[in-house]
């Protein structure tokens, strides 16, 4: 398909070193990081800048080449690898960070800047970022806009879409929508930054964004809670965030995962025996917050045993336990990776029954769960599915849509889960998506097959 590519055009946008035609050049771009997702890129362009953006979608319309949009390439549902012969967009050279604006707390940002990399910026000004996560070397801030990330710190700030002032960004014909002042307040219209976000790059590609930055909070008190059940350790989440103004995460483990992090991991055991369910939290403030932390882990029902750390290093550890589920898991397979939420009161119900539904699609296959508790957020993946995969997602999505819940919490839709998207939105938001889709990109050029299913 490369010959219909316009090659010289985008070679003459970017440069010839920056359009991969080689097949050896092209492979670790057309491979999501999980390996279950992968396809042909016609070529892989790598801009600069959003003036080199705008050329390249600007010879891609001309010629009616189909465009592939990715950043770190960390995403989880296919949604940043090619299908098949589409030119692959990389944004990782959008890698400029602007000075850290300290009276608005504010930064400008490009597509490229990976997360540990904005962290380290924003915290040299005495600020940070709302969002974290674990891919925090690999993942990028267009990543994170084009999924409307979460991550392990929700709880406190907000997904992604919470942290965005502005954004910059080159729509399908190349043409290109700047709104970067960082205004707290504009009610001049529809928000169109806020309707990229979350987009997934079928809107338009976001080439810079304009952040809201937090208070560093240099005070951290970890804690470790083993628990009997899952009910327990959801149920105790309550009394904690009123207790503790200062709580930034709450993260759900199970012994399952906990045993393939220490396997991968090579860590030692958190606790002298082993326990069915870990919630794991962090408060974070300007004075230690251990003592409250002490306090009201003291008074959590049903606690079987509990760790509390207030050095970096301690802290670390315990997060290894939460953090390492995601490339241990990847360690014993490729999974199916299904990332749902559902209201907070279900997700007992959810746990309950995810055993049985994976297990009724794919009898051999083995449940890994992890999630972030307050959001009601579970990561579901499944090994040893075989050619089940299909079989145990369409389940998995259906429980989840009978409790009320969707499909994509954080990692987005993609390709994976298209052909599911009525699970969780209506024909009438379906139709008025497509209608969006078609007024912003009428040829169906950026990302076609993500988040809306190609139409006949």
């Amino acid at each position: 398909m490369t010959a219909s590519l316009p090659v010289e055009a985008l070679r003459a946008a970017v440069g010839d070193d920056h359009v991969l035609l080689e097949a050896d050049l092209t492979a670790s771009y057309e491979s999501d990081w999980t390996g279950r997702f992968h396809g042909r890129a016609g070529c892989v362009v790598r801009p600069r800048s959003t003036a080199e953006v705008a050329a390249v979608l600007t010879a891609c319309a001309a010629a009616g080449a189909p465009v592939v949009v990715q950043g770190g390439n960390t995403g989880l549902v296919g949604g940043a690898v090619p299908a098949g012969g589409e030119v692959l967009l990389s944004l990782t050279r959008l890698d400029e960070l602007g000075p850290v604006d300290v009276a608005a707390g504010q930064v400008t940002a490009g597509a490229g800047v990976t997360l540990a990399a904005l962290q380290k910026h924003a915290r040299a000004s005495g600020l940070d970022f709302g969002v974290d996560l674990a891919a925090r070397d690999s993942a990028t801030v267009g990543g994170l806009v084009a999924t409307n990330a979460g991550g392990i710190r929700v709880l406190r700030y907000g997904s992604m879409r919470a942290q965005l002032l502005g954004a910059e960004a080159v729509m399908a014909d190349g043409s290109v929508v700047s709104r970067m002042a960082g205004l707290l307040k504009d009610g001049t219209g529809y928000d169109l930054v806020s309707l990229l976000c979350g987009s997934e790059g079928t809107l338009g590609v976001v080439t810079a964004v304009r952040l809201k930055l937090v208070p560093r909070l240099a005070s951290r008190a970890v804690a470790l809670l083993a628990m009997p059940d899952a009910d327990a350790a959801i149920a105790v989440l309550p009394g904690l965030r009123e207790r503790l103004p200062h709580l930034s995460a709450a993260e759900l483990l199970f012994a399952p995962g906990l045993a393939l992090v220490r396997k991968h991991g090579h860590l030692p055991a958190p606790f002298p025996v082993e326990h069915p369910v870990y919630l794991l939290v962090e408060c974070a403030d300007r004075l230690d917050p251990t003592d409250a932390l002490v306090d009201a882990v003291g008074e959590a029902e049903g606690l079987l045993d509990a760790t509390v750390a207030t050095d970096s290093a301690g802290q670390r550890a315990l997060w290894a336990y939460r953090e390492q589920h995601t490339e241990s898991i990847s360690a014993e397979g490729v999974p199916v990776k299904l990332d749902v939420s559902v209201p907070t009161g279900r997700l007992p119900e959810l746990i309950a029954r995810l055993e049985s539904t994976v297990s009724g699609a794919a009898p051999d296959a083995r449940l890994i769960v992890f999630g972030h508790v307050n959001e009601g957020n579970l990561h579901v993946n499944v090994l040893d599915a075989g050619d089940l995969g299909e079989v145990v997602t369409e389940a998995v999505l259906r429980l989840v849509a009978e409790l009320e819940g969707s499909i994509s919490s954080e990692h987005g839709v993609g390709r994976a889960k298209a052909e599911w998207l009525s699970l969780s939105r209506s024909a009438t938001e379906i139709a008025a998506m497509r209608a969006i889709k078609t007024a912003l990109d009428p040829a169906g050029l950026l990302n076609p097959g993500v988040l809306l299913t190609r139409e006949p």
